[in-house]
């Protein structure tokens, strides 16, 4: 992805929602991507598969490559072939994302008989195969079950089946685990690195939980008003945050060996009102290193270690403004 900026036009109005942001996913990768409400994570990788509403949605630049293609640039059609066949999508709430008139294996042969042609008996069969993957147990037996009689788990399993039914190279989960709890959460995130291990597709994470990104990723992506603020591997991003908001969500994490000991932390301030393309860095009013160029200057995504990039004007190592750029 290069240069994506996505705005949203309502009355009188426009939410600049993405602010020109460019990364790559490499094969077999799992890349968590992080940030407040309103950062622009969903509304990002939702433009990936043209999903998002036009209007009030409008992509005003950006190209997106799937190998050799620029899936902005796909018709309708076309587009219907990526989805699902090429790149998978796990919507944040299994319950509104399943129609709940239709089975779940219905659903779940649907795609198989779309982009595989498989007959009914061979849809079947493989849907059986897929929810036996995911580990709904009983599989023949749920396979004719609305979604309310599966439990919130067990739905977003049924999810995980239907994204990964036509085998797709990418998927996406856009916050998958943020409705369930600690425990069905934890069986969810073994099933993805299970299931990643198994199959080796590359993936895009959405989530606002830091704890969750640092058991799986291999690299992090911190988004702050629709801009990418750092990126860097997981262990580097962790070891040594090199942007003052990263440091500020990592030290909103519980600690247990501080367990009632101190109150928890949360980052001071306000997100940014994006109702105007950011000209200056967007961290400033909340950031306690903010200084004169900060307010007439956006900073861009610079390297600030091998692999490791941080968009601020402050060198947080070194503890004084950044002197090579």
């Amino acid at each position: 992805m290069s240069d994506l900026r996505i705005v949203f036009r309502t009355r009188g109005t426009t939410i600049h929602a993405v602010n020109g942001i460019s990364f790559e996913l490499q094969p077999g990768e799992l890349l968590g991507v992080v940030g407040e409400s309103g950062s622009g994570k969903s509304v990002t990788m939702m433009s990936l598969m043209k999903l998002l509403p036009s209007p009030p949605a409008e992509i005003l630049s950006g190209r997106v490559r799937l190998g050799c293609r620029d899936l902005l640039s796909l018709d309708p059609s076309e587009m219907r072939k990526v989805r699902g066949g090429e790149v998978g999508f796990i919507f944040q709430d299994p319950m509104t994302s399943l129609n709940p008139v239709l089975t779940v294996g219905y659903q779940l042969k649907e795609p198989l008989r779309k982009h595989f042609g498989l007959s009914r008996g061979e849809a079947r069969k493989r849907a059986i195969e897929l929810f036996s993957l995911v580990g709904i147990p009983s599989p023949h037996d749920r396979m004719n079950d609305y979604p309310h009689r599966f439990s919130g788990g067990m739905r977003q399993r049924v999810m995980i089946a239907i994204a990964l039914a036509c085998e797709p190279n990418v998927l996406i989960a856009d916050e998958p685990t943020t409705a369930l709890d600690v425990t069905i959460q934890a069986q969810i995130l073994e099933l993805v690195k299970k299931l990643r291990q198994e199959i080796g597709m590359s993936i895009i994470w959405i989530t606002h939980d830091l704890g969750v990104v640092a058991g799986i990723a291999d690299r992090v992506m911190v988004m702050y008003g629709g801009l990418i603020v750092e990126c860097a591997p997981v262990d580097d991003l962790y070891a040594n945050p090199r942007h003052p908001y990263t440091r500020a969500l990592m030290e909103t994490l519980p600690r247990p060996d501080q367990a009632g000991q101190e109150r928890l932390k949360s980052v001071v301030g306000q997100p940014p009102h994006l109702t105007a393309f950011p000209t200056s860095c967007p961290f400033a009013p909340r950031c306690p290193h903010v200084f004169d160029r900060c307010l007439v200057e956006k900073p861009p995504l610079m390297p600030v270690q091998e692999g490791h990039e941080a968009a601020c004007w402050w060198d947080v190592t070194e503890q004084r403004p950044r002197d090579d750029v």
